[in-house]
Parts: structure tokens; C-alpha cells; sequence
């Protein structure tokens, strides 16, 4: 039976007209969407949303999630696992 190997989950939040930034990572997607469910205030039409003052979108107005590195910021720079308890 092989070991199963853990996966990163990374969050990225943008403000308009920026570049992606990576916000947090972490263990499971659940997770990733479960504390943006929680951060997200507002989702508008567009695709934008308003985020919860205190989370790692704080600021941004887009979210996305990815399975791999999609920028080369540091995954060790930001938070793991966060969590609104955090706050």
C-alpha cells in the first residue's frame, strides 16, 4: 500500500487590476473553501467579492484556489491552515 502524499492547497487573492498574490495555503481543499465561505462578506455579479476585515483577503476583491503553485511566491511566507478562530 503506497503512502499517501500530503497536498498543498494554495489561495491566491487579487486586487482589481493586480497580479495574484498567494495568501495562504492549506491541507485540504474543504478547508481552503470553507475559510473562504467564511471571509467572503459579499459576491458580486462580477466575480468580485468583499471580504471579512482581519482575513488574508482583507483587501483583495478575487479568490482563487490551485493544487499547485501558480505564482513563485513563498508557501512557507504566508499562514497555513487558517482559521477565523485565528483572529
Amino acid at each position: 500500500m503506497k503512502a499517501r502524499t500530503p497536498q498543498t492547497h494554495f489561495l491566491y487573492g487579487s486586487k482589481s487590476g493586480a497580479a495574484r498574490r498567494l495568501k495562504a495555503t492549506f491541507d485540504t481543499e474543504p478547508q481552503l473553501r470553507a475559510y473562504v465561505g467564511w471571509a467572503t462578506l459579499k459576491s458580486n455579479p462580477d466575480g468580485t467579492a468583499k471580504f471579512e476585515q482581519g482575513s488574508v483577503l482583507a483587501g483583495d476583491s478575487r479568490w482563487e484556489q490551485s493544487n499547485q503553485p501558480l505564482t513563485n511566491d513563498d508557501p512557507t511566507a504566508v499562514v497555513h491552515n487558517p482559521s477565523p478562530s485565528m483572529l
